[in-house]
């Protein structure tokens, strides 16, 4: 049997492929915008969203481990899947519809599921509720 850590990990790594639906005409647009001369830390934004990714599956882990196979528990990780995929789509689509207004929709979705998830898995774990947090920020 393929340990659970294993499989969470494979799926959040799979989701993390649709990234690469980025097109370079794509990245033109996005590269010709203003930014905020308070975004000194954007050549960080890999890392720091690697590091929410690792917190997500960690949290994912705690609650599989939890209760493995309830009905519950897989409602759970289909949510934290839904989070994930939100999370992914978000640059993609923005880039693609080249519309601000699609990257700020899905990432109020994103939100608003995060902030679910997180509510949902209170009652479960709390260190897993604090491993949200890094995505709720």
């Amino acid at each position: 049997m393929i340990p659970s850590w294993m499989v969470i990990g494979a799926v959040a790594f799979a989701v993390e492929f649709g990234s690469f639906f980025i097109t370079p005409r794509d990245v033109k647009w996005f590269a010709q915008l203003s930014r905020p001369r308070w975004l000194v830390f954007e050549p960080l934004i890999p890392f720091i969203w690697t590091a929410i990714f690792i917190c997500g599956a960690a949290s994912a882990y705690i609650v599989w481990e939890h209760n493995p196979g309830s009905i519950v528990t897989w409602l759970l990780m289909g949510l934290y899947l839904l989070v994930e995929i939100i999370t992914v789509t978000y640059i993609p689509l923005m880039l693609r519809f080249r519309s601000l207004k699609t990257g700020e929709i899905i990432g109020l979705s994103g939100f608003i599921a995060g902030v679910v998830l997180a509510i949902a898995v209170l009652p479960i774990s709390a260190i897993a509720t604090i491993l949200l947090v890094p995505y709720l920020l």
